[in-house]
Formats: structure tokens, sequence, C-alpha cells
């Protein structure tokens, strides 16, 4: 089995925090007969940025074999061809790094719904059945951005957006994000509007309520650094050209 390169551990736990630097996934390895060795369980949040252009060709072949019915059944429903490639890679990526880290084949990999923070029904964020590690699955158009780790986190991936959805969008944010956004140039809102984005659909996937909660009673800031909610770290990640990326982990 090819051996998985994670990126470096990010420096989340520093008053200030780095960007973190992932990198692609190596190509995938064939189906094994018997489960890999068990990998140590991960101290740090581990990331792995995946391209689809580099990635798609394997796991398409390896998506029957890795994925479960309802996983392949939902790439089917993916009118545009980049994007059902880009879910196959997302998602097979994602078992393959829960399967080395278990000690198992991705698809015995078993995953279920937990408990809504909101109204305790079973559609929070994915986890495993026995919570051994927890992790989080983002992906725009071409790329993929996974994260384990052995506490509750979120990631999110986005493209920067044109400046006029920039202005239609600003009400979603904190007051005080939206009021750091008319600071700056108009040309200078888009990156800004992703960054503060990221940042914040990281921290809600985390508390596994994603947007069914109100993006803008939370802050976690526009400028440079971000200001992680009480009780969790929050940090940029490193992304390609275009695009914004953020994690965020419970403490």
């Amino acid at each position: 089995m090819i051996p998985l390169t994670p990126a470096p551990p990010p420096d989340l736990y520093a008053s200030t925090p780095a960007l973190l630097h992932p990198t692609p996934l190596p190509p995938l390895p064939a189906p094994l007969p018997q489960p890999p060795s068990p990998r140590p369980r991960p101290l740090h949040p581990q990331l792995w940025l995946v391209p689809t252009d580099t990635h798609h060709t394997t796991a398409a072949r390896h998506a029957p074999l890795v994925l479960d019915p309802s996983e392949l059944a939902r790439a089917q429903e993916f009118r545009r061809p980049g994007d059902r490639a880009t879910y196959l890679c997302a998602h097979v990526g994602l078992r393959r790094l829960l399967g080395a880290h278990l000690g198992i084949t991705p698809r015995s990999v078993t995953m279920k719904r937990a408990p809504c923070p909101c109204c305790g029904e079973p559609h929070g964020r994915p986890v495993l059945p026995d919570g051994r590690l927890h992790f989080s699955l983002s992906h725009c158009e071409g790329l993929s951005l996974i994260a384990v780790a052995t506490r509750p986190i979120g990631v999110d991936i986005e493209r920067v957006p044109p400046p006029h959805l920039v202005a239609e969008a600003a009400e979603v944010l904190h007051p005080a994000e939206a009021a750091e956004l008319t600071t700056l140039t108009t040309t200078g809102r888009p990156d800004a509007f992703a960054r503060v984005w990221t940042r914040k659909e990281a921290y809600l996937k985390g508390l596994g309520i994603g947007l069914g909660a109100d993006p803008s009673a939370e802050y976690v800031g526009a400028g440079p650094t971000p200001t992680p909610p009480p009780g969790w770290l929050l940090a940029d990640v490193a992304a390609p050209p275009g695009h914004h990326a953020a994690v965020a982990l419970l403490r």
C-alpha cells in the first residue's frame, strides 16, 4: 500500500494560528485482500487537499469497490461530469484515509449522522459509530479538502466569489464582519468575504450544525487573523490561487 503523506501538523495551538499547508493524496492503491496494518491515531489535525484533475481517473475506477450504495447513487445525481468527479475524489479519498487510520479496508468504514445540536434529530455531522476519529470534508469545483482529528473538526474550501455576489451576500455576515468589508476596496472585498465565509462554515460544520444555524450570529473576523469562537481553535488553510479554506477544531 502506498503510504499516506499528510500535511505538517497544523499549528492550531499557537496564539496566532499559522497557515496550514495540505498536500495532495498520492495515487490510490489497488484494493487489498486483507486490511492494512492499523496506523496511529493522529495527535494533531491532519489535512489533505485533493485536486480532481490529478485523481479523477483513479477515483472513478475505485469508486465501485470503495463507496457504499448511497454514495454511488449520490454521485450519479450530479449532472455535470466535473462535479461528479470531484465528489468521487472526495469520498474515495475520505474512505481511504479513514480506513488507513482505523486499520480496515475503505469499504468497511461505517459512517452515520450525529444528532443535530439544535433539534436532536439524526442529521448532524457525519461521524464514525465508535467515535475513535473525527473527520470533515469539503469540496468545490475541482478541489476537495479532507481533515482527520481526534476531536470534532470542520473544514471548508470555497472559490473567491465575484464582486457582485459579495455585495448581495454580505448581509449574512456578522455586523462587525460586514463593517470590516466596507473598509476595503471593491477589488479587495471578494478575498476577504471568502476568508470570513470559509472560517464561519468550518466552525459551523465542526459544531455539526452547518448552515442550519444563523451564520451572522458568530464573529470570526474578516481580517488576516481569524477570531476563534469560545472553546474552538480556528486557522486559515493554504489554498490554490482563487480559493480560500479554513479549519476549526474543538479545544
